[in-house]
């Protein structure tokens, strides 16, 4: 944990935004795996830990915005508990590293938000994202499990965005601990990625690098050579000569912030011509957005930026043709191209996505579009000091999708689909790095990671 001091002064903030009513907030509970007491490793959730800090099951918190008093529910363990598990703190003691003075046993949490309800108390939740909680929320505030949904604040979304949303240097020391962590996951990878290893290896090999750092990976492994498939989890393929290798995968740090990198690194340690032509484009983009990173600047415009790298590229290969600039306001890039530039950062490795991308991502100045590709972008809104994001442009070449657009003739002013035909085998590139905004521009957070085809290659010997 955090000094106790960060807890108190982090509700103290909200106490300042949120008018009047009761705060609640149920922590996670431990989650089955196959039978009940055969469990996942827990994971508290993420804004239960950035306003308690207390990283256990069995909690609930409460913020009364009219007395001021924050109150902690649980129950101290019981011997049966204590044998499994051996003597842990009382609830009194995990309250007080977090700055609370008043703890209550579980058996109170309904019977005190049931008296505020009968005084005509607003009571105010985030957006539940678990069965288990809605069924725990339908419990405590005795309504159906369809209308819990009633209870949740709009202002309590707003206001703890806006809190987690500008990282405090804690917090940042917590990512690049994270970062620094992935550094060893990836750079093992490339050691790694020689014909003949099996994809799982390398996997197993990267998450047993964060387990063994005092965290747990930020999500599951992706790492494949078919990466065109943007989010894949199979490990099954065995790397073959002529293949890419896309690894995206971070890390949670003790504190559980995250980091979230991706590298693509040709099978055997050396690109072909042809790899390395779409890795320089992809590469550029990446460096290009980096570099106009600045406070005030919507993300939105980084992300076409990058679709104007990416286009201007693959037109310089015979790829894509036309003007740049028309090519990227219809989205046909969006066939190379199909996602966001990237997102938050912090205890989520999709930081804060539970509440809701059009709170987190956009605001009031800019709304989500509706066309294929940019529709994806998580964050589009303008950028500030302390935001962590990611900056992830990629090239993939999706045989599932290069069909359907060239059937329906699609965008043929702007794409060669004969050349385009000649990259169907070839699979995909992203390159991600995290990002801090600072007052004055950026910085790329945590130890360099080998990213240029010189760096990649010296790596991978």
């Amino acid at each position: 944990m955090f000094d106790k001091s960060t807890y108190t002064n982090r509700r103290e903030q909200l106490k300042k935004i949120c008018k009047g009513g009761i705060l609640f907030f149920p922590g996670n509970e431990e989650s089955s795996m196959n039978y009940a007491s055969n469990t996942y490793r827990f994971r508290q959730d993420s804004t239960f830990l950035y306003l308690f800090g207390i990283d256990l099951p069995g909690l609930a918190a409460v913020i009364d915005l009219e007395t001021g008093e924050d109150t902690l529910y649980g129950n101290d363990l019981d011997i049966d508990d204590i044998i499994w598990m051996g003597t842990q703190p009382l609830m009194s003691e995990n309250a007080a590293k977090a700055g609370i003075n008043q703890t209550k046993p579980m058996s109170e949490l309904k019977k005190d938000l049931q008296q505020a309800i009968q005084h005509k108390r607003s009571i105010k939740i985030l957006p539940p994202y678990r069965g288990d909680h809605r069924i725990f929320l339908s419990a405590m505030l005795e309504v159906p499990v369809p209308h819990v949904s009633s209870f949740v604040s709009e202002e309590l979304i707003k206001a703890v965005v806006s809190l987690r949303e500008v990282k405090e240097e804690d917090e940042i020391a917590q990512i690049e601990f994270a970062i620094d962590v992935a550094y060893r996951m990836h750079t093992s990878m490339m050691k790694l990625a020689v014909p003949g290893t099996w994809e799982r290896e390398i996997a197993g090999q990267m998450e047993g690098i964060a387990l063994a750092n005092g965290g747990m990976v930020s999500f599951p492994v992706i790492l494949s050579i078919d990466g065109q498939t943007l989010h894949n989890h199979y490990h099954g393929n065995l790397l073959k000569e002529g293949r890419i290798v896309v690894a995206d995968a971070g890390c949670e740090s003790p504190l559980h912030y995250a980091s979230d990198i991706t590298r693509s690194v040709p099978v055997g340690g050396r690109f072909s011509q042809r790899q390395k032509e779409i890795y320089e484009i992809v590469l550029a983009a990446n460096v290009n957005s980096i570099n106009n990173v600045k406070p005030g600047i919507y993300n939105r415009e980084l992300h076409l930026g990058a679709a104007r790298t990416i286009t201007e590229g693959l037109k310089a290969i015979g790829i894509m043709k036309g003007d740049t600039e028309e090519a990227v306001q219809q989205g046909a890039h969006a066939l190379f191209f199909p996602h966001g530039l990237g997102h938050m950062l912090g205890l989520d490795v999709h930081d804060m996505e539970s509440l809701g991308e059009k709170f987190v991502g956009y605001d009031e100045t800019v709304t989500r579009s509706t066309q294929f590709g940019t529709a994806y972008l998580r964050l589009a809104k303008k950028l500030k000091p302390g935001f962590v994001f990611t900056i992830e442009p990629g090239i993939y070449f999706i045989p599932a999708l290069i069909d359907l657009w060239k059937k329906e003739k699609k965008f043929e002013e702007f794409i060669n689909y004969n050349k385009v035909d000649t990259y169907r085998d070839f699979g995909g590139i992203r390159i991600e790095d995290d990002i801090l905004v600072t007052q004055t521009g950026c910085r790329v957070l945590g130890r360099p990671i080998p990213k240029t085809v010189g760096e990649i290659e010296g790596m991978m010997g």
